[in-house]
């Protein structure tokens, strides 16, 4: 079933239990994915990789705006931003752990046989593929920047 299909049903689910938080998180989804598909052209279906990335910069900008609200001291606002994260990563893959983004690091490290900081585009390039929606981008590039400085 294509993600705008289940989108679409649960948006009737969540409009029929009246659940708010829900149902806003999923408007949020399906319109971000109805730019995309505009962006691309009428006919064109998006990827599932497309679709992944839509999610997570959907939840990138959740947990951005929930630590300035929580820095903020808003907590109405950072709570309503949890919530809208909460729908979101129902869609995405299962996100790695800061130990297994390491462990994946560390192999690619071995593999393209890089030895220091100069090295980091070609560890980055690489790893950005292999974990494509399972690991949040900030956080593999701040794990090979200290395996590729020695730190």
């Amino acid at each position: 079933m294509a993600l705008q299909d289940k989108i679409d049903q649960d948006i009737k689910a969540a409009m029929l239990a009246k659940d708010n938080a829900t149902l806003r998180g999923l408007r949020a989804i399906k319109a971000a994915i109805l730019l995309a598909k505009t962006e691309k052209g009428p006919a064109e279906e998006l990827s599932e990789q497309t679709e992944i990335s839509v999610l997570q910069k959907l939840a990138k900008q959740r947990r951005e705006s929930a630590e300035i609200y929580q820095q903020q001291n808003r907590e109405d606002l950072y709570q309503i931003e949890m919530e809208e994260l909460a729908v979101i990563e129902r869609f995405l893959p299962k996100q790695l752990s800061r130990e297994e983004i390491e462990a994946n690091v560390r192999q690619l490290i071995a593999e393209t046989g890089a030895t220091g900081p100069k090295d980091m585009g070609k560890v980055m390039g690489l790893a950005n593929k292999r974990l494509a929606g399972k690991a949040d981008g900030k956080t593999i590039s701040e794990i090979a920047k200290t395996l590729l400085t020695g730190g």
